[in-house]
């Protein structure tokens, strides 16, 4: 117990001595004293809270499990309720200080394969609709650093209450001069003042806890940060992304670029800190209820956005990085008409393009080739490709295992169910023994694999998170469905790789091979599934069961 309160006295002397020595150098070498007083004040006051935080959450796991033996239903009962007290603390903390903590929490809230359920659900249900709010007061002084005005002289109309706000920014509604309405996009005003020095405590932190007890080893997610975090809060680079988005689908992927959209940016109303974009109508795509009264059938929006971001991922090289709810909208295609029956054909917005990554021809096409096998249950594929991508020959297996949230025999098993994942109770629990039991091995894994990778990794966890919520009720149909386009997707990718790299007869032998064997992969699952129809159409069936 005595080694517990050396950790948390460490820590909080560190956080003083480093806030102490730090704000003294700030002050004296400052061109600007007055910024430099308030970070001096700030900075120590965070770290130190952090520090406290940390030392009190280890403090609560060891007090709190001392003397219960391992594997009994007491102990698994008292860790259920440290892991919410836990969770719950540093919820708390990231609220407290914003900015870069909650970007932290968000990420927390999809590693799904990483941390026990209670930290999960916490951060999920909180750091997407929960995010601080900036004051009109700090708005205007935003606008007056970009444009020399405040919100009224700049806008015709501009309502000072967001109709959202996010960890680095809110939305207001506006209408232009002209009598245009626009959502413009403000960023938070301490982020300019704070994100360095928010990245490094963050930083301090996670090398600190990680020297104390080695096994906590978030490092590759403070790299993630360091490298996304400047590109985010440049928002002339997101209006750049999201344009160069939509000529990506326009130019390599026609088929469905009238379905995949993103707001128009107003460029002489925009800066680095102000984004102003055409103002859009839409339901959040995992608003269910909403989506339906639009016409929309959800588990047709779901194979929408599976399409779309297999599209980016595996044929443009250029991937929106942060598909969670809040950042997907979905109306009906404008161009289309009602069915018969009142259905509308989908339109995916994609919102908030600050994070994207490229993929460089050799990850593009070997994610791509691991995909496709991943699809077809290709074992000595998933291992080469997998090994390619930098799991290694040790832990493809498992590798495999987070991208799919499936055990290994489930990944390489060739019947149709292996590209289901049912969503049930069981099979999360299922999943949470695997993350406690292969902690250190996914651990390593994490640190191990290349930061772009990670990056498709957190982008699949939010897109498995919103088709989870879409396709309710119908996995098995929609995940056959989805996955023939994603097997589609991925083996068109590899076989335009094949072609660029070689135009030999023996290559296009080889294509036409893979292609044939694509095609008869792809009728064994739409057969799987006609005959799922029909099982449900056929009235006896529903009696035998």
């Amino acid at each position: 117990m005595a080694s517990l309160w050396r950790v948390g006295t460490k820590l909080t002397l560190l956080a003083s001595v480093l806030g102490g020595g730090g704000a003294a150098a700030l002050i004296a070498t400052s061109d600007d004293p007055a910024t430099a007083l308030n970070l001096s004040i700030t900075i120590p006051r965070r770290l130190f809270a952090d520090a406290v935080a940390a030392a009190n959450i280890v403090f609560d796991y060891e007090y709190s499990l001392w003397g219960i033996p391992e594997g009994s239903t007491e102990r698994e009962k008292m860790k259920h309720e440290v892991h919410l007290r836990s969770a719950e603390k540093l919820r708390d903390l990231c609220f407290k200080n914003g900015g870069i903590y909650i970007k932290l929490g968000q990420h927390i809230g999809q590693l799904e394969y990483l941390v026990p359920k209670e930290y999960v659900q916490t951060m999920r249900e909180s750091m997407l609709n929960r995010c601080p709010v900036s004051s009109y007061e700090q708005i205007c002084n935003v606008f007056k650093k970009e444009f020399g005005e405040t919100p009224d002289k700049v806008f015709a109309e501009f309502d000072p209450v967001p109709i959202a706000s996010a960890s680095l920014a809110q939305v207001h509604v506006a209408r232009t001069h002209d009598g245009q309405k626009v959502a413009v996009k403000v960023q938070h005003s301490h982020m300019t003042e704070t994100a360095a020095a928010d990245q490094a405590t963050v930083e301090l932190i996670v090398n600190t806890l990680h020297n104390f007890f080695p096994s906590f080893d978030y490092r590759w997610l403070i790299d993630e940060i360091k490298e996304s975090l400047p590109q985010e809060l440049d928002f002339l680079t997101e209006a750049k992304n999201s344009e160069r988005c939509l000529e990506n689908f326009r130019k390599l992927s026609p088929h469905i670029a009238n379905y995949v959209y993103a707001p128009k940016v107003y460029w002489n109303l925009s800066s680095s800190k102000l984004l102003t974009m055409e103002y859009i109508d839409g339901a959040y795509v995992n608003d269910v209820k909403t989506i339906k009264k639009l016409g929309i059938r959800p588990h047709e929006l779901s194979i929408l956005v599976s399409q779309t971001f297999a599209e980016m991922m595996f044929k443009h090289g250029f991937v929106h990085c942060d598909p969670h709810a809040a950042n997907l909208l979905v109306r009906p295609l404008p161009s289309s008409k009602a069915s018969i029956l009142g259905w509308r054909k989908p339109q995916l917005i994609l919102l908030d393009h600050g994070l994207y990554k490229e993929l460089d021809f050799n990850t593009r096409t070997n994610y791509a080739a691991l995909w496709k096998a991943l699809i077809f249950a290709d074992a000595d594929a998933i291992k080469e490709y997998s090994t390619k991508l930098g799991a290694g020959e040790d832990l493809y297996a498992l590798f495999a295992g987070v991208l799919t949230m499936r055990p290994w025999n489930r990944v390489v098993d060739p019947s149709m169910d292996h590209l289901v994942i049912q969503g049930s109770q069981s099979e999360l629990s299922e999943l949470q023994m695997y993350a406690s039991e292969y902690f250190h091995e996914i651990s390593e894994l994490l640190r191990r694999l290349p930061r772009v990778i990670l990056l498709m990794m957190k982008t699949n966890d939010c897109l498995r998170a919103v088709n989870n919520t879409l396709i309710h009720g119908s996995h098995l149909e929609t995940s056959l469905k989805t996955s023939c386009i994603i097997g589609r997707v991925s083996s068109e990718a590899v076989t335009a790789a094949k072609m660029s790299q070689s135009k030999s007869v023996l290559t296009w032998f080889s294509i036409k091979l893979d292609n044939i064997l694509l095609e008869i992969q792809i009728w064994k699952i739409k057969m799987a599934l006609w005959l799922l129809q029909l099982r449900k159409a056929l009235p006896w069936s529903h009696r035998a069961s």
